[in-house]
């Protein structure tokens, strides 16, 4: 068991990294044929696009066609033995399918670590060079949130409010900023036309500062033409884009989910959708390579063609299945955490049900 084992495991990382290779490719093709008017339109150079953007874009192509790629190997594999009746040879020495199944889930596990790995700490840094890459030479890939009349809770009685906010160069228009004390009078405010982030001092230098303190039956105006102004507010909080969860190692984005729930920016279901997807992804590594072993493990009709065919349309299924439910997540008909691992569940269980009822 241990030669076949040690056997199965190396063939499908041969044919789960030969098929990861032929879809990479195949998607740099299309989308290169898809966006080269678009580069040649922005001045892109070759040297920019390939090392800038294509070489970015691996790392999460990997993440997102891993679980293909094994289903695919499962399939092949799995089917070849079939076909030259080596499973019928193993079932008469008295190896059982759960015998078998051993190194497919070993492998499915070492794959899903690996890539949940990948994704939590190096391809959020090649994901925000890519994205940078796309805003910079890509028409229509826009992705901000925050727009104008932006609204953040400074602190538990602070509201400050900026009218338009420039992340390319972290600076903002006509900003306020609002003190109440807890019988909600107002206590302090701060105003200023312009606003610029000092990344160097972690602070915001303000032009034609003005603040206004009340007392009781009177109030203190100072105005300043530059001044520092400390808040607990940053770039980041009043420049979201929907793509930021992918932009960021899983502390980041549990740091950057929790400063939305504390300046009060509201569509926090959108992210905790996002970042509970990507914990869970890894998931599907393993739901794929019970089911490619399910499927393919009896003798069917049409061979190889037929196993891989149905791979294709499972698949098509899953990722439907997880895309649909995810705005219903992001809405908040459901809890982001259930509208994240629903699919993979369901399908984890469809798994045991359909290995279960297979012939031993």
């Amino acid at each position: 068991m241990k030669k076949l084992d040690r056997y199965i495991f190396l063939r499908l990382l041969t044919i789960t990294f030969f098929v990861l290779i032929v879809l990479i490719c195949v998607y740099i093709l299309i989308d290169f044929s898809e966006n080269s008017d678009d580069f040649a339109d922005q001045g892109a150079t070759l040297s920019q696009i390939w090392n800038e953007y294509y070489l970015n874009f691996i790392p999460e192509m990997i993440r997102l066609v891993s679980p293909l790629a094994l289903l695919v190997a499962c399939l092949f594999l799995t089917g070849q033995m079939t076909e030259r009746l080596e499973i019928t040879a193993i079932k008469a020495a008295g190896i059982s399918l759960y015998r078998l199944i051993v190194p497919y889930l070993l492998f499915g596990f070492s794959l899903a670590i690996l890539i949940s790995y990948l994704d939590a700490y190096i391809i959020p840094q090649s994901n925000a060079e890519r994205i940078e890459f796309e805003q910079q030479y890509l028409s229509g890939r826009a992705d901000r949130i925050d727009r104008g009349g932006l609204y953040r809770q400074e602190s538990y009685n602070t509201i400050f409010n900026v009218n338009h906010f420039d992340p390319n160069t972290q600076v903002g228009y006509r900003a306020t900023m609002v003190e109440f004390d807890e019988n909600h009078d107002i206590l302090r405010v701060v105003t200023a036309n312009r606003m610029e982030w000092v990344d160097s001092l972690s602070v915001w230098k303000v032009d034609n500062f003005r603040e206004r303190l009340f007392t009781s039956d009177s109030f203190v105006d100072t105005t300043n033409r530059d001044h520092y102004l400390e808040m607990n507010i940053i770039p980041r909080d009043l420049a979201r884009r929907t793509s930021d969860i992918y932009q960021l190692t899983y502390p980041e984005a549990v740091n950057y989910i929790e400063s939305i729930r504390r300046v009060g920016a509201g569509e926090i279901n959108l992210p905790l959708v996002q970042f509970y997807g990507r914990v869970a992804y890894p998931l599907s590594i393993i739901v794929v390579s019970l089911i490619g072993f399910v499927l393919a493990i009896e003798r069917r009709k049409g061979g190889k063609g037929f196993y891989i065919a149905v791979g294709l349309i499972f698949s098509f299924i899953y990722l439907v299945f997880m895309k649909v439910i995810e705005p219903f997540g992001a809405s908040g008909a459901i809890d982001p955490l259930y509208a994240a691992s629903i699919p993979h569940l369901l399908f984890l269980a469809l798994g045991i049900i359909l290995f279960i009822f297979t012939k031993k």
